[in-house]
């Protein structure tokens, strides 16, 4: 069993459900200290996060993941416990093995492999690793950015290890990603008796209109690197559950998943204008998850290319398809970030699973994206 697959088990079998972490990054700091890399545990709230870095000066590429995982869902289904990393035909099965525990052992057995070549490597190489973003990301990689701020400290450039690819490892990395804006809108009219509707205003009727030109709206043509801005309906709620009542007030779920054409305040504008258009009263909150980001090109988009050709014989394609990664966060403090790691297939799903052979070939990817920067640049 190599090293990397053999941490990957020993990560799975910690239950690290969202926000808890199971010990799972003492583990992690446990084996990077060992090579030079000092560990901060930054507790926020309840949740666990830590900082490592080794070196003092230089460039710093930063490793960044979570250690928590979704829930597993009936464990009756899944054909062998997801929480005992099971192999079987080549895969390895458990919660967590694709998203993301394999890139975490991966990233840390390729940084002991580089060290072990270049002891005095110039440059400092950094984790940044929470357990919140499976969840709310409210007290992980943003407090942690911000602690970090506090510092002084800068990351030049982020490799984010969430499972980008789709077929075979390596085909897909994420040069950016798109913004998500969700909005809860109340549409108030007056609650009556269904026989007597000239008493009562009924919301879902006014609502049909106004939400019928939402869906149809064009919001941007995108992109080269972002299709088209999204707008879905998530959820709708109205009435009270008699057949015989008019509702008072209709509640409507929906999401933003937007490009660089737009932003979060001109989205907001052109919805409120829409709304207004169809004589409506109502009220709306909004909850903005992340900007759009991207980095088009730059010195670590070009080195993942290169990994990838030279490690894995592939030409990668660059996407910013999906939803949301903690890189959001990142990127805005002026970093480069780029999202590579496992198949994504499986994730979130029963049987979760992971290739054992590309989680040899995934830290040594990550190891030859370190020499790049580090070494061939330096």
């Amino acid at each position: 069993m190599s090293d990397t697959l053999e941490l990957c088990c020993e990560l799975i079998r910690r239950p690290s459900v969202t926000p808890e972490d199971a010990g799972c990054q003492a583990l992690m700091m446990e084996r990077l200290v060992k090579i030079g890399f000092a560990c901060e545990p930054l507790r926020f709230g309840e949740v666990d996060n830590f900082w490592a870095q080794r070196g003092e000066s230089g460039p710093l590429l930063v490793f960044a993941g979570h250690t928590d995982v979704v829930p597993t869902g009936p464990e009756q289904e899944w054909h062998s416990p997801p929480f005992e990393p099971t192999i079987k035909d080549g895969m390895l099965y458990g919660r967590g093995a694709a998203d993301m525990k394999g890139s975490l052992a991966a990233m840390v057995v390729a940084c002991e492999q580089f060290v072990a070549q270049h002891p005095d490597h110039p440059g400092r190489i950094g984790f940044l690793i929470t357990s919140d973003e499976e969840g709310p990301a409210v007290d992980g990689t943003v407090r942690v950015l911000q602690w970090l701020q506090q510092q002084g400290q800068s990351i030049d450039w982020c490799v984010v290890g969430e499972p980008s690819s789709t077929e075979r490892l390596g085909d897909v990395i994420k040069n950016g990603r798109r913004g998500s804006l969700g909005a809860l809108l109340r549409i108030h009219g007056i609650q009556g008796h269904i026989a007597y509707p000239r008493l009562a205003d009924n919301p879902i009727h006014r609502a049909l209109p106004a939400l019928a030109a939402l869906c149809a709206e064009t919001w941007d043509s995108g992109n080269e690197f972002f299709p088209p801005t999204s707008m879905q309906i998530s959820n709708i709620n109205g009435g009270t559950g008699a057949s015989n009542v008019i509702p008072g007030v209709l509640e409507v779920m929906f999401n933003f998943r937007f490009s660089t054409e737009l932003t979060a305040a001109e989205l907001q504008q052109r919805t409120a204008a829409l709304l207004d258009a169809h004589d409506l009263n109502y009220g709306i909150e909004w909850s903005l998850s992340g900007e759009p980001f991207l980095n088009a090109q730059g010195e670590l988009v070009e080195a993942t290319i290169a990994s990838i050709r030279d490690c894995l014989q592939l030409e990668t394609q660059l996407s910013t398809a999906g939803g949301t990664s903690d890189g959001r966060f990142i990127a805005p403090t002026g970093a480069q970030v780029v999202e590579v790691g496992p198949i994504n297939a499986s994730i979130h799903k029963l049987n979760e699973e992971v290739r054992c052979a590309d989680l040899e070939a995934l830290s040594g990817l990550y190891r030859d994206i370190i020499q790049r920067l580090l070494i061939k640049a330096s």
